[in-house]
């Protein structure tokens, strides 16, 4: 929870809503020392009155992490703001500009929003102290000002019941075959971080030509990582050309 003076900044805690534990505090780094909760840090949270989230995951998950958190921390209810990381980064980006500090907490899964962010001075460093115990040094800034909190992968699928396992498409290669035209679905990269993660590395690996052959195929756009497995399930799309793994699962 942020302190009162520095409502002014961003506080990368997304670690925080997730951790089930509070450790002694420990030096991390010599340059930021872990913090563990304490009587006086939980009041002075509950008389800011809430914890405001933004955040790229799937709602649901989002909205059970939240629970989670009021549950072990009675009297801090948690608001989650979901939207797709690019979306995050043009309101925040909008909301500074027009002198709104809404956010406490931030979750992108586009890792460069964080860089952007703290040349620009917008992070408070704060490191938990589970997450200085449990996450391999190289997943946390070395000043504190943000941490990994989730990995999730960019993958294909196709829904069992419309595609048989040997027909199945094996690589992106695969996805220009004709008998995929108008079967696919694909998530946007104006929306997703994870989706423009994936859309660079494609075209880096494959060149934009790919993308411009892969939409002759009459792609049904979407826009977040958590869509494209929701059009499996309904049997809308036969096969994701990228989506989230979590969600297929």
């Amino acid at each position: 929870m942020r302190k009162p003076q520095s409502r002014r900044a961003f506080l990368i805690r997304s670690a925080t809503l997730a951790i089930a534990s509070w450790a002694p505090r420990i030096s991390f780094a010599d340059t930021i020392s872990a913090t563990a909760i304490s009587p006086g840090l939980s009041a002075a949270a509950q008389n800011e009155g809430k914890v405001v989230w933004y955040t790229s995951v799937d709602l649901p998950v989002a909205e059970k992490i939240a629970r989670r958190f009021e549950a072990k921390h009675p009297g801090i209810p948690v608001r989650v703001e979901r939207n797709g990381s690019e979306r995050l980064f043009q309101r925040i980006e909008q909301e500074l500009t027009s002198g709104i500090h809404a956010a406490d907490v931030v979750n992108t899964s586009d890792g460069a929003h964080f860089v952007i962010w703290k040349r620009a001075g917008r992070l408070q460093s704060y490191l938990p102290s589970e997450a200085a115990e449990s996450l391999p040094r190289e997943q946390i800034d070395p000043d504190g000002a943000f941490l990994s909190w989730r990995a999730s992968l960019s993958v294909m699928g196709y829904n069992t019941n419309l595609v048989q396992v040997h027909e199945a498409p094996k690589s992106f290669a695969d996805l220009l075959d004709p008998k995929w035209r108008g079967k696919i679905v694909k998530a946007h990269p104006g929306y997703s971080g994870t989706i423009l993660t994936a859309t660079f590395q494609i075209s880096r690996d494959l060149g934009w030509s790919y993308l411009e052959r892969l939409a002759r195929q009459n792609v049904l756009q979407v826009q977040s990582s958590t869509d494209p497995p929701k059009k499996l399930a309904l049997g809308e799309r036969a096969v994701m050309a990228d989506g989230n793994e979590y969600n297929v699962f």
